[in-house]
């Protein structure tokens, strides 16, 4: 796991006296030194996104730093990269789910209990999918099926979807939903 502290980004980028994402341009800054970042690192990472330090985060920062970050690595990504984003507080909810729902985008944030869910625009195939996968720990799609009672091939086309949307990794023949592993 790669651990990104979005407030050291910010300050190592902008400016070492604040820990606030306010600006477009500031969220932009921070963004594409967390995209460097990512651009050095091989091979399959699950990138802890930490919060934890950051003050306040308004709309178009979450709009610049989360979700052109998810729209970046969707679907077909400069590198393996899967995203679990910690520390986000009910204000920082606010903002994320807005631009997440107004772009069709989803992601997983971890919660100060360690409890994982996945926020966003997705529908309910996907969540129970993911639901089931986090669950179940690492398991096929037919065990997935099985515990949904639906079939393999039903779970395999929303699991095609999770995949693309770095919610959901393939490691070899089982599935793992980011997030659900502890």
């Amino acid at each position: 796991m790669n651990h990104i502290d979005v407030s050291s980004v910010l300050r190592g980028t902008v400016s070492h006296l604040y820990s606030n994402l306010v600006t477009r341009s500031t969220g932009a800054a921070v963004r594409l030194e967390i995209e460097h970042q990512l651009a050095m690192l091989r091979g399959r990472t699950v990138n802890v996104i930490d919060f934890s330090h950051v003050g306040l985060l308004d709309f178009s920062c979450a709009d610049e730093v989360v979700a052109k970050l998810l729209m970046r690595y969707d679907d077909s990504p400069p590198v393996d990269a899967y995203f679990l984003f910690r520390g986000v507080s009910d204000s920082h909810l606010d903002a994320i789910e807005a631009v997440l729902e107004r772009r069709g985008l989803a992601l997983v944030v971890q919660l100060a209990d360690g409890a994982a869910h996945l926020i966003g625009a997705v529908d309910e195939k996907e969540r129970s999918v993911w639901e089931a996968l986090c669950e179940i720990g690492t398991a096929p799609a037919a065990e997935v099926a099985q515990r949904l009672g639906t079939t393999a091939s039903e779970v395999e086309a929303t699991v095609d979807r999770l995949c693309r949307r770095r919610l959901v990794m393939r490691l070899d023949d089982v599935l793992v939903a980011i997030g659900g592993v502890r």
